[in-house]
């Protein structure tokens, strides 16, 4: 399996790109969020687990989310990848992830991250906050400290996979297309590297 990071602030086009990748190459998208949704409408042991944190205001613990993304590995193993999307957010999470893949045989290949510049950012979430319910998408001065708080929590997780050699960064300042495409190259590149360490290791 071909498995790898997604990062980008808000309004950086993360979702969009993801949604081209899955229907491109056929990944799972693994979106933590969207997964503990699942299990809570499917009511399982796990979902019924998490809806009980949440209702009391609590953090789901990253042990419980390591345990849910481990299930989807294993149900999609046959798949040509994954794309990991919210998770890691810190460099324990990485860590505990790493740990993880490897009792599944696979790895973190890549971590991409793309760039788009802060005013470009805000710009885009005002836009988008216009046709969307989302009040936080309003607000510049929220917009902002998200923006901020992004940064903060992700520049730390990125050198962890920058030290591994695997970072990726792809400008996302042009069109939705342009960007895919430069997105699309990556892959192919690190797909045909990774297929070459299985062979010669």
């Amino acid at each position: 399996m071909f498995n790898f990071v997604l990062f980008g602030p808000p309004g950086s086009g993360k979702g969009t790109q993801a949604e081209k990748l899955v229907e491109k190459y056929k990944f799972v998208h693994l979106s933590t969020g969207n997964m503990l949704r699942d299990e809570i409408k499917k009511n399982t042991e796990l979902g019924k687990k998490v809806k009980s944190l949440i209702d009391k205001g609590e953090l789901v613990p990253d042990e419980i989310v390591i345990q849910l993304i481990q299930l989807k590995i294993v149900e999609n193993k046959n798949s040509p990848g994954c794309i990991f999307d919210g998770f890691p957010r810190t460099v324990e999470q990485a860590k505990a992830l790493d740990l993880m893949l490897e009792k599944e045989n696979c790895k973190i290949a890549m971590a991409v991250i793309l760039k788009v510049d802060e005013e470009e950012l805000i710009k885009r979430i005002i836009l988008r906050g216009q046709n969307s319910d989302r009040s936080d998408d309003c607000d510049k001065q929220i917009v902002e400290n998200r923006i901020k708080v992004y940064h903060q929590k992700t520049a730390p997780v990125a050198e962890y996979y920058r030290q591994q050699r695997k970072c990726v960064y792809i400008d996302n300042m042009g069109t939705i297309d342009e960007t895919f495409a430069e997105l699309s190259r990556s892959v192919h590149n690190m797909t045909a590297l990774t297929v070459h360490d299985l062979i010669y290791r």
